[in-house]
C-alpha cells in the first residue's frame, strides 16, 4: 500500500523517534520508497522545524536531534495515559506536572488531549508518607552523569538531617517503592553508597570520566532490595504473622522486598522499621492481632501502651 506524503511524514517521524540513528537506505526500505524520496521528505521535516541531522557513514544516515522543545508525540491512547498518570505519581499535582502535562496535550490529537486533560483535571495526587517528591533538575543531572560515566559531587542529607559532601562515580538511578535512589561508588569512603535523590542538594559534574566498577550485586535492582533490607532504623521490630506472605505484603502500605520471608505456606516473618514511632504503629496494626512482636524493651513498652490506649477507646 503507497502511503500519501502526509503519512509518510509522520511514519517517518514515527520511527526517527523510535531509535537513536537509520541508514538512509533502511528508512527507504521500511517507507517503501527510493533513497532520493527519504531525502526529500527529511527535507519537508526540517522545513516544518524538526532537527533532523545527517549522520556520516558509509551510506549516510539521519537521527532526531534534541531541541529545545519536543516534536510532535506520536502516541496511542493508553502510552498518553500512561505518561500522565506517570507525570502525577512522580512530580505530584505541583507546578512542574502542570507545565508538562499542558505541553503534552498541546501536540496531541484532540481525542487523545480528552483524555490526558481529564486525567489532569480529576486526579489529585497524595504522596505517600514515606515517598518524596523530587527535584526533576537534580534528577536529570544524575541520569546524564550516569550515562556520561562522570563523576559527580553534591550536598547530602543524612538521616539525622546533617549535610555531608560526597563525591561519587554514579552507577545507577533506581525507582523503588515511591522514592528513588541513586547507586554510587563513594570515592572518599572507597564503597558503594546509596543515596536518596530526594536528600541530594545542588549535585554537579566535575568533568571528570570514570571507568564503571562491578556491582556488588549485579543487577542495579537488586541492589537497592538490599540495601533497604539492611538499613538500621530508629524503630524496628521484628513479627511472626500467622498469614501468608503475600497476604501480609498486600496490607502494608510499603512492603519493601527482602522484609517479609515466608516460613511455610501458612506463615511469615516481616521485619518492620521506621524513622518515626507512628509509622511504625500504622505498619504493626496492618499486621493484624495474630501477629507475635519481637524488638526493644523501650520500643515493645511503647507499643503496649498504645494498645492500651486503643482498647480504652473502644
Amino acid at each position: 500500500m503507497t502511503l500519501s506524503t502526509p503519512a509518510r511524514l509522520l511514519r517517518l517521524l514515527s520511527l526517527l523517534q523510535g531509535r537513536r540513528e537509520w541508514a538512509g537506505t533502511e528508512l527507504a526500505e521500511r517507507l517503501g520508497v527510493t533513497d532520493r524520496t527519504v531525502r526529500r521528505d527529511v527535507g519537508r521535516l526540517r522545513e516544518l522545524g524538526y532537527p533532523v541531522e545527517g549522520t556520516t557513514g558509509t551510506a549516510g544516515g539521519y537521527r532526531l536531534a534534541s531541541g529545545e522543545d519536543l516534536p510532535p508525540l506520536l502516541l496511542d491512547d493508553d502510552e498518553a495515559v500512561a505518561i500522565a498518570t506517570s507525570l502525577l505519581g512522580t512530580l505530584g499535582d505541583g507546578e512542574t506536572a502542570g507545565r508538562a502535562l499542558a505541553k503534552l496535550t498541546q501536540v496531541m490529537p484532540g481525542r487523545l488531549r480528552r483524555r490526558v486533560s481529564a486525567v489532569g483535571e480529576s486526579v489529585v495526587s497524595v504522596p505517600d508518607h514515606r515517598g518524596a517528591r523530587i527535584d526533576p533538575g537534580v534528577l536529570a543531572v544524575l541520569a546524564a552523569a550516569v550515562r556520561d560515566r562522570e563523576i559527580v559531587r553534591f550536598a547530602y542529607r543524612r538521616r539525622d538531617d546533617t549535610m555531608t559532601e560526597r563525591r561519587v562515580e554514579p552507577h545507577h538511578v533506581v525507582a523503588s517503592h515511591g522514592l528513588w535512589y541513586l547507586i554510587a561508588f563513594d570515592t572518599r569512603a572507597d564503597d558503594w553508597r546509596t543515596f536518596r535523590v530526594d536528600r541530594i542538594d545542588r549535585p554537579e559534574s566535575v568533568r571528570l570520566r570514570f571507568t564503571p566498577r562491578d556491582l556488588p550485586a549485579g543487577d542495579p535492582a537488586e541492589h537497592v532490595r538490599r540495601t533497604i533490607a539492611s538499613t538500621p532504623y530508629r524503630y524496628a521490630v521484628r513479627a511472626t504473622v500467622p498469614e501468608p506472605a503475600e497476604a501480609v505484603r498486600s496490607r502494608l502500605p510499603m512492603a519493601i522486598p527482602g522484609r517479609i520471608q515466608p516460613i511455610d505456606e501458612a506463615s511469615c516473618t516481616v521485619a518492620l522499621g521506621a524513622e518515626s514511632f507512628e509509622l511504625l504503629v500504622r505498619d504493626v496494626v496492618a499486621l493484624g492481632p495474630g501477629a507475635r512482636l519481637e524488638g526493644s524493651p523501650e520500643v515493645l513498652a511503647r507499643l503496649r501502651d498504645v494498645g492500651r490506649w486503643l482498647a480504652e477507646q473502644g
